[in-house]
């Protein structure tokens, strides 16, 4: 028997935490260890903690001095405190340069999105104007990888802007923006001719010598010389009228007339300033917004916000970005530029441009490290120029994107603000986690199903994620569904459940998965006795499942929750926010599988043009055949006695239908 217990001594410790500790010491041992055989050379560092996560990515000009700096310092309860306790392990990569260290430390920040950096969406993909080169150049809205063949003016910051800029050249130019294939088969001049917005190249009715003509002005306004263009319009028209070629010098005139009238719109513009980019930055409520204005060939093109995640986490981190003994970085520090808001700026700098066209021009609201002008400029191949101080119009372009920056900011917040609410009342509602646990509001993870058809046809479910407040886009799922009825949603949802949580049980009983906190069903009671019956097989609790039913009239805002465990019904009033909440991820899910639904009806369709070439099968048959069928697939699946079975379809017929598909 085991000796008891004396009540007189203290309990003592558990057992395991002594090799916890002693694993903890050597990891740091070693890490010393490391840190001591580091080279005095640039490169770039990466922390991992014990599970092998990345934490951290930083650059150093001295690898030695600025990664032990890290390590030989007490930092307290500070952030870097925080993560400096959770490393683990080191690695090291030396480059020659800084530049180079630069490059390679924002390659890894946006490929691997380590915890306590400073993360921007990568989103490189914007707009451009095309000048497609041709007998007749023709203007075109792109987006993609350039073609060195043709022109390309931009980027600009939105759609929107590259449309009014087409209109604009088509107004004042008249330039063709139809396609080749329509270009070279028209006729008579279309529309566009008619409202003056094309001078008609496609039927002669100008000459390419003055089309070319027209072009070349084109790219000049498009650079920023306006004025220039101005001019020479005038000079042609005055010499046309000398000539008393009338007809040539109203159509310069009217010419004139559409470009005078553009400059006036745009009080924006100015000759000053060619290509210029304006950045400013704001940090509130642990929320970043960094606000992109574009200045293309002298016209301010609009602006276009962005907000990185991490911002907590990496305020302050980036104190020791330099050799701490170093007198610049005193400088730095000095000059304000560690502040929270400079570090914000300077990682958008280094994501945004680094692999990306960088203007000469940058106007910011805060200062800019002098290394990392150094890396823009060296991979732009021309010399970026930094104003934190603008004067005049450059002043109320700052001003312009700052008041910009503000308003984005404090809409992300009252949207935040309002999801949050929205979750915590679900929550309450539902019984979902203990009451003011905001750590468990955050992680609360929802998934919702929808089944989406056309008469049967191209049946497939979607699910879609609700977690961190928001809906994740990057964990949606779509399912093609068959082997079943067409048409039968319940057979759909016992598919799309059993293939979703099959897996993810799995995975749960392995302990690397993760089963939601709540599984809405797009249904009422039947279809959540499906989602039942497969939780039940799986042996899953019954009590995530809760149906979204429609009220009386089907009416939106009448919806009542129906639960799997036997719980009565909810019904919550119109304003609720929790109603709110389970109507916004509803009706996500079913865009999402009724957008994914048409796309596959729409693949099917163009494939069932092999029934179209069948004599005998007209659009009728053909429909009848589709939809008893489920699409071409079951149809080229269904015997020569089913395909007779369909209404107007004859057993000969049926039998040349078969060898068709054969």
């Amino acid at each position: 028997m085991p000796a008891a217990e004396d009540p007189s001594q203290p309990p003592q410790a558990p057992a395991v935490a002594e090799p916890d500790l002693d694993a903890a010491l050597a990891a740091r041992e070693r890490l010393l260890a490391e840190v001591a055989a580091l080279p005095g050379l640039p490169g770039v560092y990466r922390y991992f903690d014990a599970a092998g996560q990345l934490l951290y990515v930083g650059k150093a000009r001295n690898l030695k001095k600025r990664v032990s700096s890290y390590f030989h310092k007490d930092h307290g309860g500070t952030r870097i405190g925080h993560m400096v306790g959770r490393i683990r392990r080191l690695e090291t990569t030396v480059v020659r340069s800084e530049a180079e260290a630069l490059l390679l430390e924002n390659n890894l920040i946006k490929t691997q999105q380590p915890r306590f950096n400073i993360l921007f969406r990568d989103d490189k993909s914007y707009p451009y104007l095309k000048l497609v080169s041709h007998e007749y150049p023709r203007l075109a809205y792109f987006r993609g990888a350039v073609d060195r063949r043709h022109r390309y003016f931009g980027p600009y910051p939105s759609a929107w802007a590259v449309k009014e800029g087409i209109q604009l050249l088509q107004r004042v130019f008249q330039l063709r923006t139809c396609e080749d294939t329509v270009f070279r088969n028209r006729s008579r001049p279309c529309l566009l001719y008619q409202i003056r917005r094309c001078s008609g190249p496609c039927v002669g009715l100008v000459t390419q010598e003055q089309y070319t003509q027209d072009v070349r002005q084109s790219v000049r306004f498009l650079e920023g010389h306006t004025q220039e263009v101005m001019d020479d319009l005038q000079g042609r028209m005055m010499a046309a009228a000398e000539c008393l070629d009338f007809e040539l010098a109203a159509q310069l005139r009217d010419q004139i007339a559409a470009l005078a009238k553009v400059l006036h719109q745009q009080a924006m513009d100015t000759d000053s300033e060619r290509d210029t980019d304006i950045l400013a930055v704001k940090v509130q409520g642990g929320r970043a917004c960094v606000n992109l204005a574009m200045v293309r060939g002298g016209r301010h093109l609009g602006d276009r916000a962005y907000f990185p995640t991490h911002v907590e986490e990496a305020a302050g981190l980036s104190v020791l970005q330099e050799d701490p003994d170093t007198t610049e970085v005193g400088e730095a520090a000095a000059a304000g530029l560690q502040d929270i808001e400079a570090q914000v700026l300077a990682a958008f700098l280094a994501q945004h441009y680094l692999g990306s066209p960088c203007p000469p021009l940058l106007i910011a609201s805060h200062p800019v490290e002098p290394s990392l002008l150094a890396a823009l400029a060296e991979q732009a191949g021309h010399k970026v120029v930094v104003l934190t101080q603008p004067r005049e119009q450059r002043r109320a372009w700052l001003d312009m994107a700052q008041k910009g920056c503000e308003l984005a900011l404090a809409r992300l917040l009252a949207e935040e603000g309002s999801q949050q609410a929205r979750t915590r009342a679900l929550v309450e509602v539902l019984d979902l986690a203990p009451e003011g646990v905001d750590e468990q509001l955050e992680a609360l993870r929802i998934e919702c199903f929808d089944v989406s058809h056309t008469a049967g046809e191209a049946t497939q479910a979607s699910c879609v994620v609700f977690e961190q407040h928001r809906m994740q886009p990057a964990q949606y799922r779509r399912f093609n569904i068959a082997g079943i009825t067409p048409g039968d949603d319940y057979a759909a949802m016992r598919q799309v459940l059993s293939r979703r949580y099959a897996k993810v049980s799995q995975a749960v009983q392995q302990g690397e998965g993760r089963l939601p906190d709540l599984v809405l069903i797009d249904g009422g009671r039947g279809q959540v006795k499906i989602a039942a019956e497969v939780f039940e097989s799986l042996g899953l609790d019954l009590g995530l499942i809760v149906g979204v039913e429609k009220g009386e009239g089907r009416k939106v805002g009448l919806e009542e929750l129906v639960f799997a465990d036997g719980r009565d019904k909810v019904t919550l009033p119109p304003d609720s926010a929790a109603l709110m909440l389970v109507a916004q991820i509803r009706d996500e899910a079913h865009r999402f599988a009724i957008t994914g639904m048409r796309a596959r009806r729409a693949s099917v369709r163009t494939s069932g043009s092999r029934l179209e070439d069948i004599a005998g099968v007209g659009p009728k048959k053909r429909a009848r055949l589709l939809q008893r069928f489920g699409g071409v697939r079951g149809v080229e699946a269904a015997s020569v006695e089913d395909l007779s079975t369909v209404e107007g379809i004859s057993r000969e017929l049926a039998e040349e239908i078969y060898r068709a598909l054969h």
